[in-house]
């Protein structure tokens, strides 16, 4: 125990060092490339997306892991494939069809995006998804990680890429130094992946150093002793796996009340569409305004009639709902309201509607709009409205 805190202090006065460009010998890079990709080749792990060489598919799985894992995408790539098979057809449906196939995803601007680069594909490539990174980047959504992966795995084209798996595997094998989102420590982790990528099959290598950073070059516990690559790794042989890459430090999730009308008519209940942008961009919801975590329910139903265009009267309180989600603790306010004019327009949404619960079921909504949508019609709002 007396000696923990010397241990500690060179591996914070590490992590906080800048990034050092590093440039690996030929020999190093040729160490890393074949039993890497021999690996890969007896271990990668059946997923569905890797029977396919169809671009818009690999396109699909590779936006749908973004923030995801990959036990999650499985099911919602299957369903959403065989909903929109094709560029053209995800193209050609209403983005609320879109939206409600992605609902439990998160992360729903990676669903506008898609559908908006869907649009473009058709308009300027005749559906067909170019086939190199330059192109594809010319797309919405497309960052330099998707247009590699896609251009790689789909294509051949030896583009690089490099998400948090790769820069952790590169990190070690390499020795990089610097703490995530350093500048100068991404553009070496970039220019490793970019020497790295060149060479037979650029789509399974980049495949074989995603997966073995999910598997193997894991962030806790790395499997060191199965790793086909420890050899040539600059992090095990001077005994700094541990140390690298250095932890990113994680911002407290910010606090945030939503106050929602819950507003019964003949069997319909009030929804409304967010503006595209901000949290839950272009989703459905019971409408929604921020409110203080203390504030009134009368205060708080007044800020929904701001917000509705509408007079609003608090009829009563439904309870609450708490939801964590990435970056936010989220608490929704149930208010059950009524009011002497059904609003169909207002000021600070997109657009309004009354729906059945089973009309509202195919809407795109947020995991936590829907938990508080069923607490609203398990309360029995509409019995008798």
């Amino acid at each position: 125990m007396a000696n923990a805190p010397a241990a500690r202090a060179p591996r914070a006065k590490r992590s906080a060092a800048p990034a050092i460009t590093v440039s690996p010998t030929p020999k190093h890079l040729t160490a890393v490339r074949g039993p890497l990709l021999g690996w890969y080749d007896r271990n990668k792990r059946d997923l569905p997306w890797r029977r396919t060489r169809d671009p818009y598919a690999i396109w699909l799985s590779e936006v749908m892991l973004q923030q995801t894992q990959v036990s999650t995408v499985i099911p919602y790539w299957e369903r959403f494939l065989a909903r929109f098979p094709t560029a053209l057809a995800l193209a050609s449906a209403p983005l609320d069809d879109v939206l409600a196939g992605w609902k439990g995803l998160g992360y729903y601007s990676r669903a506008r995006n898609l559908h908006r680069a869907a649009q473009e594909v058709v308009a300027r490539f005749g559906g067909r998804l170019p086939s190199t990174a330059e192109e594809l980047l010319t797309l919405p959504g497309f960052g330099r990680y998707t247009a590699g992966a896609v251009a790689s795995i789909a294509f051949g084209e030896e583009a690089p890429l490099v998400d948090g798996n790769v820069a952790r595997v590169l990190s070690r094998l390499f020795e990089v130094e610097g703490l995530p989102g350093d500048k100068e420590r991404e553009a070496t982790l970039w220019a490793l992946a970019t020497a790295l990528v060149k060479g037979e099959r650029p789509g399974d290598f980049n495949q074989a150093l995603m997966e073995h950073g999910a598997t193997t070059c894991r962030p806790e516990s790395p499997l060191c002793l199965l790793c086909p690559v420890r050899g040539a790794c600059v992090a095990f042989r001077k005994g700094r796996v541990d140390e690298l890459p250095p932890a990113k430090v994680r911002a407290t999730p910010k606090k945030l009340t939503l106050a929602l009308a819950v507003w019964p008519h003949a069997g319909t209940l009030l929804f409304a569409r967010r503006a595209d942008s901000g949290l839950f961009g272009g989703l459905w919801e019971l409408p929604a305004a921020e409110v203080d975590a203390d504030l009134p329910e009368a205060e708080a139903a007044a800020r929904l009639a701001s917000a509705l265009g509408s007079e609003v009267k608090l009829e009563g309180t439904l309870g609450t709902v708490k939801r964590q989600l990435t970056h936010r603790d989220l608490t929704l306010r149930l208010l059950r309201v009524s009011g002497a004019q059904r609003p169909t327009r207002a000021p600070a949404f997109q657009e309004l509607r009354w729906c059945t619960p089973a009309e509202a079921a195919a809407l795109g909504m947020s995991t936590a709009m829907q938990r508080a949508l069923d607490a609203a019609l398990g309360s029995g709002v509409l019995n008798g409205d």
